[in-house]
């Protein structure tokens, strides 16, 4: 009976279309991933069970920290440069390309405006310094809307289909909360969403 001897050969594999599709799908995600805008203070939200999603576009965030200051911002720099538009002109207050470009970069609004060209004057370290002794005011103006208000105002002129979504500490007085709601819903701003960090611990019991 005949033996047939069989030689060993190596054998290469072509991973090059591998590699074109790895690549592919990294230009993908990187190109349709949503990075999140740092925020101008530190806020650890409330735990809860809800597990409805705040949408990712067409957002008007309210951050509310434990002193009870309040910043508001969008992720369309768009909107936001139509925003600060509209409130300079209302308050008639000019600000410089350098100014612009500061507070486009910025991650929401924080400053007073009569504070606002000095705040848009500071470096970028110093700007993230200073926004955290600052806020917007709820201080009614001659009887009329707060800074806040005009600043929600126009963010709603900007993109009429914008929703409001709130996110306070977990150590914010209930006071400030309250405040903060009745400013909207003086202004006819009825709905809104509450940002929480999901409990999965509470969800699973």
């Amino acid at each position: 009976m005949a033996k047939i001897k069989i030689q060993k050969k190596d054998i290469w594999i072509d991973m090059t279309p591998m590699s074109d599709v790895m690549t592919l799908l990294l230009c993908f995600f990187m190109l349709t991933s949503t990075f999140l805008t740092p925020e101008p203070v530190q806020v650890t939200a409330p735990n809860s069970v809800s597990e409805v999603k705040i949408p990712e576009q067409d957002v008007l965030n309210i951050l509310v920290t434990p002193e009870g200051r309040i910043y508001c911002g969008t992720e369309n720099k768009n909107n936001m440069q139509a925003m600060l538009e509209t409130m300079t002109d209302k308050f008639g207050i000019q600000l410089n390309a350098n100014q612009i470009k500061h507070f486009r970069e910025d991650a929401m609004v924080g400053a007073p405006m009569a504070q606002l060209g000095n705040y848009l004057n500071l470096d970028t370290e110093k700007m993230g310094e200073a926004i955290q002794k600052l806020g917007l005011p709820l201080d009614s103006i001659n009887g009329g809307k707060s800074e806040f208000q005009e600043w929600v105002t126009a963010a709603r002129e900007a993109n009429p289909d914008i929703k409001l979504a709130i996110k306070c500490d977990s150590k914010t007085p209930y006071a400030s909360i309250k405040k903060l709601m009745s400013e909207l819903q003086d202004m006819s701003e009825n709905r809104f969403q509450l940002i929480t960090n999901l409990d999965v611990k509470r969800l699973n019991d």
